[in-house]
């Protein structure tokens, strides 16, 4: 078995809010916690899925403090820092890596649907957070971000910028994207990584990824279908991941990151699923087979506090 720098399930934790939509701090270190338990090889906070964009920045660093304080080293610390200014993004990575973040993750900037910045720019923007901060970078490549990213660029950035190291490739087609990042850019994609809940997670596998950044609604049930396929066994691998799929699409497809908030709810890990405004919560009969396909195979996340 030849293994890649980073590996395995880097889940994405879901940031609690009180029931009349406060931050809910206690909470968080819960989710924290309860992703230690569900054994996962990283954490990711402050990313997409973890409803940052309706973060102030007071909100955003206590989130981080709270977080990198309660893993206490136990696992690695993904803090995302994504902004279309490179000074903030840069003084977001000095204050990540001061509080003992182990990397953190950006999109390419971007404003909008229109604003974003060239080839040039985007390499730019990433080499100063590279200089800034001194950690490993992973760069999300995703749709939200409306900014095409090349292989030649990434593969680019890979090989001239020391801190990246990692690639969250989560685009259409994702696995035909991994496989030529990885011929392109050689021992210096230390980690190509998917996401999107891990939904194309075998064909990545198959192309070359060497870990996912799921939700963290079933990070314990799938990391032995990674794990099980890093290690050569691609029929273990299958199976276990065709017994989780139905509630993976069900998650993508129809919830988004209101999945991991109903379940972790319903398992006691958090007190509220609340998601602010304007996003809704979930239908009361998009909830119920959500966690009757939840219900199917047990994830910890759904008895963790009881």
């Amino acid at each position: 078995m030849t293994l890649r720098k980073y590996n395995g399930v880097w889940p994405v934790a879901p940031t609690p809010f009180t029931q009349d939509g406060a931050l809910d701090i206690d909470g968080m270190r819960r989710v924290i916690d309860c992703m230690i338990d569900q054994g996962c090889d990283g954490i990711c906070i402050l990313a997409n899925f973890s409803e940052q964009f309706v973060l102030s920045e007071a909100e955003r660093d206590a989130v981080m403090r709270a977080s990198l304080e309660q893993a206490a080293g136990r696992v690695p610390v993904i803090v995302t820092i994504s902004h279309f200014a490179t000074a903030i993004v840069a003084a977001r990575v000095r204050e990540a890596a001061a509080m003992g973040a182990a990397m953190v993750m950006m999109m390419p900037p971007f404003y909008g649907a229109a604003l974003r910045a060239d080839d040039e720019g985007i390499f730019q923007h990433f080499a100063e957070a590279g200089a800034a901060g001194g950690i490993p970078i992973m760069v999300q490549d995703a749709p939200l971000s409306g900014v095409p990213l090349s292989v030649a660029l990434l593969a680019r950035m890979a090989r001239e910028i020391e801190q990246v190291k990692l690639f969250k490739i989560e685009t259409p087609q994702a696995s035909a994207k991994l496989r030529a990042l990885i011929s392109a850019g050689g021992d210096a994609i230390e980690g190509p990584f998917d996401g999107e809940e891990g939904i194309t997670l075998l064909a990545d596998l198959d192309a070359g990824a060497s870990g996912t950044m799921t939700s963290a609604t079933l990070p314990d049930l799938i990391r032995p279908a990674v794990w099980a396929h890093l290690e050569g066994d691609r029929a273990a691998a299958m199976a276990i991941y065709g017994r989780l799929l139905p509630l993976i699409n069900f998650e993508n497809r129809q919830c988004g990151w209101r999945a991991c908030k109903v379940v972790m709810k319903e398992g006691g890990v958090i007190a509220s699923e609340h998601v602010r405004h304007p996003v809704l919560p979930l239908h009361p009969e998009t909830r119920g087979q959500l966690l009757e396909l939840a219900r199917a195979v047990d994830p910890l996340a759904l008895r963790w506090g009881k």
